[in-house]
């Protein structure tokens, strides 16, 4: 499945590392695509959105779902 998550705390280089960072922990297979311009990510991945989700917010940051 193919996610789009806001993530509007996103700031930086830094922010968008820690992102790609947590996603591949708990999917190492995981295609993601951080846009730091519109703070969103687009994400690739067998796991469902609410794991995804938790592990962005689990790196600090608050991330919604969107379309």
């Amino acid at each position: 499945m193919t996610y789009h998550f806001s993530i509007p705390d996103m700031s930086c280089g830094h922010c968008v590392k820690a992102v790609t960072s947590a996603i591949a922990e708990v999917d190492p297979k995981a295609e993601t695509a951080v846009d730091l311009t519109t703070k969103t990510a687009t994400v690739e991945s067998a796991l469902p959105a609410e794991a995804l989700g938790k592990a962005i917010e689990t790196a600090g940051y608050a991330a919604t779902l969107s379309d």
